[in-house]
């Protein structure tokens, strides 16, 4: 299947739910179920807009993510799918990004991360990948990476903030039972 063919959109899953704090399990085979899955997470975070999305966004603990950092004004897409994802050197020269999350609709704040990364993930053609990602793509990495570990973006804020934003999701979260 290729990309843009059949694909459906998933449900987000969004603060306070407490499966965004699962740590997620290893992918244990590439096969045609988790390609579709892998379609269908572009897909939703295409639709959201996003520019990454970590399977237990969608409610699955497994330790997969997409994203595309691509320049959208320039309308050429550039999936990546990162699977079982290893981060092997973080920089020690850091940079601030302004990040959102798409788990926590609406909500940007400034977040200090190792400027440059190097992960080592498998691809969806089952191949052993290293990639060394800096500025923006070494953010967005981290931050689904932290996903699947079961953090947030939140977890980097001060303590008042982050009880602040949780306070303001779990209100939310309750107006809508």
């Amino acid at each position: 299947m290729r990309y843009g063919e059949g694909m459906t959109t998933m449900p987000l899953i969004i603060l306070p739910d407490p499966l965004l704090r699962t740590v997620s399990k290893p992918v244990e085979r590439i096969d045609d179920d988790l390609k579709k899955f892998a379609d269908d997470m572009l897909e939703t975070m295409y639709e959201a807009p996003g520019i990454g999305l970590a399977a237990i966004q969608v409610g699955v603990p497994r330790r997969m993510l997409v994203l595309d950092v691509a320049n959208k004004d320039e309308g050429e897409k550039q999936p990546m799918v990162v699977i079982n994802p290893t981060v092997l050197h973080s920089s020690d020269e850091r940079s601030v990004y302004e990040e959102g999350c798409l788990s926590i609709p609406e909500f940007y704040a400034e977040v200090e991360r190792p400027a440059s990364v190097r992960v080592r993930y498998t691809d969806l053609a089952g191949k052993e990948q290293e990639i060394e990602a800096e500025g923006l793509l070494a953010t967005c990495l981290q931050h689904e990476i932290d996903h699947l570990d079961g953090a947030l973006f939140i977890d980097y804020l001060s303590r008042l903030k982050r009880d602040r934003v949780i306070k303001k999701f779990a209100k939310a979260a309750k107006h809508k039972l």
